[in-house]
C-alpha cells in the first residue's frame, strides 16, 4: 500500500499542469464529451482539487481561452459533478458554520432550509404529480415554488455583498459564472409558476423543469459549500466578514429568523476618522460640514450614485426610501459587477459613450412596482473637458406625472 502511495505522490501533477490538464477537461466537456469518460481521466491525471484551483480555471477559461461566461456557465453543474468528491478544502468551513451570526453560518442555514425544501417537500410534491396529475398536486408544487422564490434574498446577499470582496482579490471567473446560475435558477422558477397559470402545458416538459430546478438549487447549495464559502474564508479578513454581516439586514434572509449580531472576540470594528465629521469642505459656491454634505444627500428626493473615471462606485446616497436598496459593499466595486453579467454589456456601452464623447447624458425609465422610476445618466468632465465619472440619478416620478397648471401658495 505504501508503494501505491508513493506512485501517487510521485506522478502528482505539479500546479501549472494541473491547471492545464483542468482546462483540457473543460474543453472537453465543452465539445460534449461523456461526463463519465472525463471524470475518469480527471481522476488518473489530477487526483484531489483545491477550491483556488477551480477558481483559476474558470478565470483561464474566460480569459485565456475566450469562452463565454455563459458557456462556463452552462457547463458549470457539469464540471461540479466531475469534480465532486475530489476538493481538498471539502470540511474547510466546518468551523464558521459553528459561528451563529457569521455570514458563512447564516448561508448554510439557509441552505439547509433551502434543502429541505427542494429535496424534501418539492420533490415529494413532484413524485405525487407524475402518479396523479390532479389539480391539488398541481397546487402543491406552486405552493412550493412560491416559497422557493424567496430563495432571490439568499442569491442577492452573496451576489451583492460577498462578490464585491472577492473581486477585490482579482477572483473574477466564479462569481460571474455563479451568479449566471444564480439568474438560472431565479428564471426556471418564475417560468415554471408562469406555466401553471397557463390553459394548457405539457405535462411532460413541466416535469423535466421542475426536475431541473431540484437539481439546479441541489448543486449550488455544494458549490456555495464546497467551493464558494471556504474559497472566501480563505481570502476575506475578519473586517471584511463583519461588514458583510452588518449589511445582511439590508436584504433580508432567506426561510429563517435575522440572526443576532456576530462579534468576533476582539474589540469592534471602528470604521472611518471620527475627526472628519466635525471637517468643513469648501466649494467654489459654499462651505460645509461632512454632516451638512451627508444630510443634505439623503434628503434629497432622488437617488445618486456616483461612479468615477476607473468604473469604480464612490458614493451613493442614503434616503429614507431608496428606490433599489443598496449595500455599501458596492464601495470601491466596479460598476460592471454590480451588475448580472448578462446586462453588463450595456453599462460598458453607456460608459464608452461618454468616456468617448459621442454622449453626455442618457436616459431610461421603467415600471418598477407602484413606482414609475426616471433614471438619467450623465458624463462628468473637468474644466478642461476631461471625463471624470459618471452620475447616475433615479426618482419616482409618478407623483409628478399628474401636476398641472400652477401652485403659488403654500397648503
Amino acid at each position: 500500500m505504501s508503494e501505491v502511495i508513493n506512485n501517487r505522490e510521485k506522478n502528482k501533477l505539479e500546479s501549472s499542469e494541473r491547471q492545464e490538464m483542468l482546462k483540457v477537461i473543460m474543453k472537453e466537456l465543452h465539445d460534449g464529451k461523456p461526463v463519465e469518460e472525463v471524470k475518469a481521466k480527471f481522476e488518473e491525471a489530477v487526483g484531489d482539487i483545491s477550491v483556488s484551483e477551480i477558481s483559476k480555471m474558470e478565470q483561464a477559461l474566460m480569459e485565456e481561452e475566450g469562452i463565454p461566461v455563459s458557456e462556463v456557465q452552462r457547463l458549470c453543474s457539469v464540471h461540479t459533478e466531475v469534480f465532486k468528491g475530489s476538493i481538498e478544502e471539502i470540511h474547510g468551513i466546518e468551523d464558521k458554520t459553528e459561528e451563529p451570526g457569521h455570514p458563512v453560518h447564516t448561508f448554510i442555514q439557509e441552505n439547509k432550509e433551502i434543502d429541505r425544501l427542494v429535496n424534501f417537500k418539492l420533490s415529494l410534491h413532484l413524485e405525487q404529480f407524475i402518479k396523479n396529475a390532479s389539480d391539488d398536486n398541481v397546487l402543491k408544487i406552486e405552493n412550493d415554488l412560491k416559497s422557493l422564490l424567496d430563495i432571490d434574498l439568499h442569491y442577492s446577499r452573496k451576489e451583492n455583498l460577498l462578490f464585491p470582496y472577492l473581486e477585490k482579490y482579482g477572483i473574477f471567473g466564479p462569481t460571474k459564472v455563479m451568479w449566471g446560475v444564480d439568474d438560472r435558477i431565479r428564471g426556471a422558477i418564475k417560468g415554471a409558476l408562469k406555466t401553471i397559470k397557463e390553459d394548457s402545458w405539457n405535462q411532460e416538459t413541466f416535469i423535466q423543469d421542475i426536475q431541473y430546478i431540484i437539481d439546479e438549487v441541489s448543486e449550488m447549495i455544494f458549490k456555495e459549500e464546497n467551493i464558494l464559502f471556504p474559497m472566501s474564508l480563505d481570502h476575506l479578513t475578519e473586517d471584511e466578514w463583519m461588514k458583510i454581516e452588518r449589511e445582511g439586514d439590508v436584504i433580508g434572509y432567506t426561510f429563517i429568523e435575522p440572526p443576532k449580531p456576530w462579534q468576533p472576540k476582539r474589540e469592534s470594528l471602528t470604521e472611518g476618522n471620527a475627526f472628519l465629521q466635525d471637517g468643513m469642505i469648501k466649494m467654489e459656491t459654499g462651505l460645509l460640514s461632512v454632516k451638512q454634505m451627508e444630510l443634505m444627500m439623503s434628503h434629497l428626493p432622488i437617488d445618486i450614485t456616483y461612479i468615477d473615471e476607473n468604473d469604480i462606485v464612490r458614493f451613493f446616497s442614503h434616503g429614507k426610501d431608496p428606490i433599489f436598496h443598496r449595500t455599501k459593499s458596492v464601495i470601491g466595486r466596479s460598476v460592471q459587477n454590480c451588475h448580472p453579467p448578462k446586462s453588463a454589456h450595456i453599462v460598458d456601452e453607456l460608459l464608452e459613450d461618454f468616456k468617448s464623447g459621442r454622449k453626455d447624458m442618457e436616459d431610461f425609465w421603467i415600471q418598477f412596482k407602484e413606482k414609475f422610476v426616471f433614471i438619467r445618466y450623465f458624463a462628468v468632465r473637468d474644466e478642461q473637458g476631461a471625463y471624470r465619472g459618471t452620475l447616475e440619478m433615479k426618482q419616482d416620478i409618478k407623483p409628478l406625472q399628474g401636476v398641472t397648471g400652477e401652485k403659488r401658495l403654500m397648503s
